[in-house]
Parts: C-alpha cells; sequence; structure tokens
C-alpha cells in the first residue's frame, strides 16, 4: 500500500463520518481503537487494507465510494423512486450509472436544490438533523407581501393538526419573500401562505444546510465538492 494512501486515524474516522478528530483523539487515549487488532499510538497512519475497530465495531470509511450530487429539480419532476409508479421521477430524469436515492422531498410543482446519495448514514443524519441550518426557500406569491403576513408566517401557521415550528422569514421584493424551515411537512410552504389567503405562484429550494443551488442550470447536477461535504457532516 503506498504511503499516499494512509492517513491518521483521527482523519480516517472523521472522513468515516463516526466522530470528529477531536474525539478520535479522545477514543485514542481511552484505548477504544485497534488497528489490526492493536491499540494504536496518537498519529498512527491506516490504509484502507487496515482493520478497524472502535469499542469491538468495524468502522469503514466508504467515503470515496459513495456518491453525493446536487439537482436543480425542475417543475414536473416527482421526488420518487419508485419509477414504476410515476413516469416524470426524478430517478429516471437524471439517470445516473448507479443506485442514488433522493434526499427528502420537493413537490412536483417546485423547482430548486435536491441532495441525492447513495450513502444512507448521511441521509437518515439529514432527515434527523434538528440544527437550524434548515432550508431555504425563495417564494413568490399572487399578492403584496406585508409586514403582518412575514411576522406571522414565521411565528407558526396552524396547518395539518399541528402548528408549524417558528422560523425566519423575510421580505425580498413585492410579491417574494425567503424562508427557512427546518421541518418538511407535506406542501408546507404553500399550506402556510394558503392559510393567509396567498397563492404561491412561484417556490424554489435555493439551500439545503450548507449546500447551495447557485448557478447550477434547471435539470443539471454536480458532485458535492469535498469541503462541503465534510462541512455538511459536522453540522449534521
Amino acid at each position: 500500500m503506498s504511503e499516499q494512501k494512509e492517513i491518521r486515524i483521527n482523519k480516517y474516522l472523521s472522513q468515516a463520518g463516526y466522530c470528529s478528530r477531536r474525539q478520535a483523539d479522545r477514543l485514542l487515549e481511552q484505548g477504544r481503537i485497534t488497528i489490526n487488532g492493536k491499540i494504536p499510538e496518537m498519529g498512527t497512519k491506516v490504509s484502507p487494507s487496515d482493520l478497524v475497530m472502535v469499542d469491538g465495531k468495524r468502522i469503514e470509511n466508504q467515503q470515496e465510494a459513495y456518491t453525493y450530487l446536487a439537482f436543480h429539480k425542475p417543475i414536473g419532476i416527482v421526488c420518487t423512486t419508485d419509477t414504476k409508479v410515476e413516469k416524470n421521477n426524478i430517478i429516471d430524469y437524471i439517470n445516473y450509472p448507479k443506485r442514488i436515492y433522493p434526499i427528502g422531498r420537493l413537490d412536483k410543482a417546485s423547482e430548486g436544490l435536491i441532495l441525492l446519495t447513495d450513502d444512507g448514514e448521511i441521509v437518515n443524519r439529514i432527515l434527523r438533523s434538528r440544527n437550524n441550518q434548515g432550508k431555504e426557500y425563495v417564494v413568490t406569491v399572487d399578492q403584496p407581501v406585508t409586514r403582518d403576513f412575514i411576522e406571522a408566517m414565521g411565528n407558526g401557521v396552524p396547518i395539518l393538526d399541528t402548528v408549524t415550528k417558528k422560523c425566519k422569514v423575510w421580505k425580498t421584493g413585492t410579491r417574494e419573500f425567503h424562508m427557512v424551515l427546518t421541518q418538511g411537512l407535506n406542501r408546507q410552504i404553500r399550506r402556510m401562505c394558503g392559510y393567509f389567503g396567498y397563492e404561491v405562484f412561484r417556490l424554489k429550494r435555493i439551500r439545503v444546510v450548507n449546500i447551495e443551488l447557485g448557478t447550477l442550470p434547471v435539470g443539471k447536477y454536480r458532485h458535492l465538492e469535498k469541503r462541503e461535504l465534510e462541512e455538511l457532516r459536522k453540522i449534521i
């Protein structure tokens, strides 16, 4: 195994999504990590062929083997993996050469950023995450946005037999506003607007946690950069 492919044990555990480098150092000090059955010293390097275990459980760093995509979903595409049910589904549309799954949903009438991956661990972490980064949307409605409307939207709205969580909402145009959601109820923004008599004309997601849509063209995807993925793992 070449020297270039060897990395420090704390970096290995961090890349595997097991813990931070600092936490890995603590585990090392506590003697809870073994490499090929032996307790390593601080700074020990490992290669892909080494057997790394924490508390007797094998930890595999498959980061490089996983796929992480940012996709600009067009209006009319459905976020489902059931290719037999929906003709205009996201999987057939992207036609990626390996099996990937959308993280969460973006309704058929909406466009914008959605992440796709084959890494089940990160899917669960994002969907269960309670951080305040959330998902950011640009919303265009059918009538002027008032201060009272913005305030009410941010303070929680009674829909679907519950009250939505408080969220950040700010006006960006006469009939346009941005909002950041940390929950994902069915057609949440449309229902929230509808409660106050507003109809959504256009709904576009521009950010998921730290991943931004940016200038990615409609219908195109890109692979997440290493720095984006590392930051995402730290946040969630």
